[in-house]
């Protein structure tokens, strides 16, 4: 899986440390500092991006081994949910696509049940089937070309996304796409999920205070230094360093999407990675969406549904869905909170207002 890079910064608890608008942030965007009782940190390539894990405690060797359990976890995920990885399960389901059903995993079945759960939500603004669009535009440094595609190739592949084409049998121990062409890609919610396994593997070691970062997708266990975990949401037009607010958190989930990790400009306009499903293009209507919630597998998905949405409608499925909250940047620089995070957020500065 290929993944946005970190959008969130963790925060000194410092009060003095407040950013403004001509105040810095931390130095990286992904930095996570580590908390002053004893800790253990580990960094671990997986996923297409940087892993990081950091402990709270005395207990260094349980730390360590909950360490390694998550990396290798993260891995055999990977293997199992990666467009990218030879022979994983998602690549066989699409190979076999308008065909037959192909046997995959329970763990394979669950992140499927939950895509098409979040497609459900969104209307298909988050579509698990969006696999059909990979290639056709290049937003990754590696092919980044700064072209538009065709729309004919555009309008053909929209043909082929559709999550109720989707069938998951846990019966038979198997999934199904029904037209050939079709491709599942859970690149929008396989880190989410694993972050959520990552979690249940530090509790059963007995840790409590801790966070997992991989890429966008963050969680706080417990507290930092006896205080909640704070947060900051980075500024989509500002600098890397810089953000706009703040969010106080302990034992829940932070996803970001924006629209300025994977993007080009051209012609003066903005294209980036975030594909409205309805035009095939790049969406128009948000920023940036963070979302607040308990687990990091719907945040992971849903946060690029309600980026897709907007604010208005955006926000509106957000106050319907439980123990959901969200930050949200619209096109126009406006800022929205949704209800069960007034009194959470503190703004530090107005986002910046530029294209």
């Amino acid at each position: 899986m290929r993944a946005l890079c970190c959008s969130v910064l963790v925060l000194p608890l410092l009060g003095s440390a407040c950013t403004n608008a001509h105040s810095p942030a931390p130095a990286e965007a992904d930095r996570t500092e580590a908390p002053s009782a004893p800790a253990v940190e580990r960094t671990h390539e997986t996923m297409g991006t940087l892993l990081r894990v950091t402990v709270s405690t005395a207990e260094t060797a349980a730390a360590e081994q909950a360490c390694r359990e998550v990396f290798a976890e993260f891995d055999r995920l990977d293997a199992l949910l990666s467009v990218w990885k030879p022979d994983s399960e998602v690549l066989r389901l699409n190979a076999a696509a308008g065909s037959h059903p192909v046997p995959v995993s329970a763990e394979t079945r669950e992140v499927l049940r939950i895509a098409r759960q979040v497609s459900e939500w969104t209307g298909g603004a988050f579509d698990v089937t969006f696999g059909a669009l990979s290639g056709l535009w290049k937003f990754d440094a590696q092919d980044k070309d700064g072209t538009v595609p065709d729309p004919a190739r555009v309008k053909a592949a929209l043909a082929l996304v559709d999550y109720r084409a989707l069938t998951i049998d846990d019966g038979a121990g198997t999934a199904f796409l029904a037209r050939a062409g079709m491709r599942v890609h859970l690149g929008g919610i396989g880190k989410g999920y694993a972050v959520d396994r990552a979690v249940a593997i530090l509790k059963s070691h007995g840790l409590r205070d801790f966070i997992i970062q991989a890429g966008g997708d963050l969680y706080v266990g417990g507290m930092k230094d006896g205080r909640p975990w704070r947060l900051g949401i980075r500024d989509p037009r500002g600098p890397v360093e810089r953000s706009f607010a703040k969010v106080e958190l302990t034992d829940g989930t932070f996803s970001t999407s924006g629209d300025y990790e994977r993007f080009f400009l051209k012609d003066g306009r903005r294209y980036h990675h975030i594909i409205d499903l309805t035009t095939g293009e790049p969406a128009r209507l948000s920023r940036s969406v963070t979302l607040v919630t308990n687990k990091a597998v719907i945040a992971d998905a849903l946060a690029k549904g309600v980026f897709i949405l907007g604010p208005v409608r955006g926000l509106a499925l957000v106050e319907r869905i439980p123990d959901v909250e969200a930050v949200i940047v619209g096109a126009g620089n406006e800022v929205v909170v949704s209800s069960g995070l007034k009194g959470r957020v503190t703004m530090l500065a107005r986002p910046t207002d530029a294209p």
